[in-house]
C-alpha cells in the first residue's frame, strides 16, 4: 500500500467526485484506512463514481472520454495493479507491447521493421471502435475468474467496473467499459485482449499489438483480406468488440500510419514520421503560435520548447530526416510571422527593420511591399533582419540537430 501510495503521488492527477487532492490523500488515509481496510477484507467496499472528463481526440476528430477516479480508488486500483501485474504480466504474448513494464512504442515498432524486412509486406490494420468504452464485463470477469480465486478480489473489480460516471452532478450507471483514467484499465483491457493475441498466434500470425491498436503483417492482398474477416468474427464472437470497417483496412506499410509512424518501401524499410503525425503536430504548434501574438518571441519560444524536445524524443528513431528540416523551416517562419505582425505599422516595419541591419532604402521597400506576413516571413529581409542564429539564441530547439543527436 505504501508503494501505491508513492506511485499516485508521483503521478498527481486531477481529484474525482469528492474534491480530494493528491496533496490531501495522506490525511484520507489517517482517517479512514482502518474503515476502508475492513470493508476490503470483508468484500463490502463500495468505489465512488468516476468524474466524466472528455477531452479532444489526436486531430480533433470527436472526443475521447476519461473518467477520474477518486485519489482513494487510484489508491487501491494501483494496489491492485502491482499485484495484478506479477500474476499477469509474465503470461502476456510477445508480440504485446501496450501498458507493459519494460516494453515501450519504440520496441512495437522495431518489431514491426523487422516483420516487414522479413517479406511480410502487406499489413492489416486494425482498429477497434471505442474499445476502452466497449469492453464487455461479463466476458472481461470470466477471463479473470479463470486466474483469480480469490472471490473479494473479484468483486472488487466488478465494483470498479460498474462504478458510475457522475457528469453534472448526476451519477449514470455503467454496464460495460473501462474508462481510461484510473489505474487498472490498461492493464484489464490486456487481459481481455490476450485471447485475441493468442488467436493469432495458434494461426502463426505475425502481428504487434499496442493497446488497442494491432497490425498483422501478411504476405498479399487476398490473404490480409482473409485475415481481416476472419478475425473480425472472432473479435465480434469470443469477445463481443467492435471493428471499426472504415478505419480497418488492408494495405502497404508505407499507406498506413502505426503508433505515429510510417514506414519506407524499400527492401530494408526504414522509419519516417507519418503525414497525419506531422499535421496534428502543426496543428498543435498553431494554437501556441495564435497565444504568443501579443508576447515577447522569447516567452513564446520558452512555451515551444518542451513541445518540441518532447515531439522529438519520441519521433527519434525516424529514418527520413527532411522532414525534421521541413519543420524547422515552417517554425522559423512562423516566428518571423508573429514578429511581422507585433511591428504593425508601415513606420514601425521600417524603424526595426533598420535596427535588425537592413539599409534605410531596403527597409522602406520592405515595409511597404503590401504583401502579408505569411509572405513577407519568408523574404530575404525577415531571413537577414531576423537571422536562424537570432532565433537559437532565444531558445528555439533546433529540431534536425536535435534528432542527429538524439540517434548518436
Amino acid at each position: 500500500m505504501l508503494t501505491a501510495y508513492r506511485r499516485v503521488v508521483r503521478n498527481q492527477g486531477a481529484p474525482g467526485v469528492d474534491g480530494v487532492t493528491v496533496d490531501q490523500l495522506w490525511d484520507r488515509c489517517c482517517q479512514r484506512w482502518e474503515a476502508i481496510r475492513e470493508e476490503l477484507l470483508s468484500g463490502t467496499y463500495r468505489p465512488d463514481p468516476v468524474r466524466k472528463v472528455e477531452i479532444p481526440k489526436p486531430g480533433g476528430k470527436g472526443m475521447r472520454m476519461l473518467g477520474i477516479p477518486t485519489v482513494m480508488d487510484r489508491l487501491i486500483q494501483q494496489a491492485l495493479l502491482q499485484v495484478l501485474t506479477r500474476l499477469y504480466d509474465p503470461t502476456f504474448s510477445e508480440s504485446s507491447f501496450g501498458f507493459r513494464p519494460g516494453r515501450s512504442a519504440h520496441q512495437a515498432l522495431d518489431r514491426a521493421k523487422a516483420h516487414i524486412a522479413a517479406g511480410q509486406r502487406w499489413v492489416v490494420d486494425l482498429d477497434l471502435e471505442k474499445f476502452f468504452d466497449r469492453v464487455n464485463h461479463d466476458v472481461l470477469m470470466g477471463r479473470l475468474a479463470q486466474r483469480i480465486k480469490d472471490r473479494r478480489i473479484l468483486k472488487l473489480i466488478r465494483a470498479y467496473l460498474q462504478a458510475g460516471i457522475m457528469e453534472g452532478g448526476v451519477v449514470s450507471p455503467r454496464s460495460e467499459g473501462t474508462p481510461q483514467g484510473g489505474p487498472l484499465s490498461p492493464l484489464l483491457s490486456n487481459i481481455l485482449l490476450d485471447e485475441f493475441d493468442r488467436e493469432l498466434e495458434r494461426r502463426g500470425h505475425r502481428f504487434v499489438r499496442y493497446a488497442d491498436d494491432c497490425n498483422i503483417y501478411v504476405r498479399s492482398r487476398r490473404a490480409g483480406e482473409r485475415v481481416l474477416a476472419s478475425i473480425t468474427g472472432f473479435l465480434t464472437c469470443r469477445l463481443r468488440l467492435v471493428v471499426n470497417r472504415t478505419k480497418s483496412a488492408v494495405g502497404r506499410p508505407w499507406n498506413r500510419k502505426f503508433l505515429g509512424y510510417s514506414f519506407t518501401h524499400h527492401f530494408q524499410p526504414r522509419f519516417k514520421v507519418a503525414r497525419e503525425s506531422v499535421k496534428r503536430f502543426k496543428g498543435r504548434l498553431r494554437e501556441l503560435f495564435r497565444s504568443g501574438r501579443g508576447r515577447s518571441l522569447r516567452r513564446t519560444i520558452s512555451e515551444l520548447r518542451p513541445v518540441l524536445t518532447g515531439w522529438v524524443a519520441y519521433y527519434r528513431k525516424s529514418e527520413v530526416r527532411g522532414i525534421f528540416a521541413n519543420l524547422d523551416q515552417w517554425l522559423r517562419r512562423k516566428l518571423r510571422v508573429i514578429l511581422w505582425r507585433q511591428w504593425k505599422r508601415v513606420k514601425t516595419r521600417e524603424k526595426q527593420l533598420i535596427r535588425r541591419g537592413l539599409t534605410p532604402q531596403r527597409a522602406w521597400i520592405s515595409a511597404t511591399n503590401g504583401r502579408g506576413p505569411w509572405w513577407n516571413a519568408g523574404a530575404s529581409h525577415m531571413n537577414q533582419a531576423v537571422p536562424t542564429r537570432v532565433l537559437s539564441q532565444l531558445g528555439l530547439v533546433c529540431l534536425i540537430d536535435k534528432v542527429q543527436e538524439l540517434q548518436r
